[in-house]
């Protein structure tokens, strides 16, 4: 079964960066979509970015597109969401999810990274703040 751990996190600057790791174990994550979702206090969890099976697309919310950048180590089964120009709003907590390729396709071309119904392999989350 696979499982996911992010780290990472931590409180940055205004403006600063960041990258967030997601270490797949159990399964090879290559056949998975991964996305990463982040959750704001007393917000509802929102996807900020996804990457398809073996890596072959990326999605982008509105509100991080340019900014951040989801990559894969396909070979070390890791996963990452490098975060540059960081504002305050970007504050919470982030987690990494994943949904087989058999179960659904995800992350198709002009697609977002989708609902968290969708996904059903999560991580425990890590935190960012964003802060001066």
């Amino acid at each position: 079964q696979l499982q996911l751990v992010e780290s990472g996190g931590g409180l940055v600057q205004p403006g600063g960066s960041l990258r967030l790791s997601c270490a797949a174990s159990g399964a090879s994550s290559d056949y998975y979509t991964i996305a990463w979702f982040r959750q704001a206090p007393g917000k509802e969890r929102e996807g900020t970015s996804c990457s398809s099976e073996f890596g072959s697309s990326a999605n982008y919310a509105d509100s991080v597109k340019g900014r951040f950048t989801i990559s894969r180590d396909n070979v070390n089964n890791m996963v990452y969401l490098q975060m540059n120009a960081l504002k305050p709003e970007d504050t919470g907590v982030y987690y990494c999810a994943a949904v087989h390729l058999t179960a659904r396709r995800m992350c198709m071309p002009s697609q977002g990274p989708g609902s968290v119904y969708e996904y059903d392999v999560w991580g425990q989350g890590t935190q960012v703040t964003v802060s001066s």
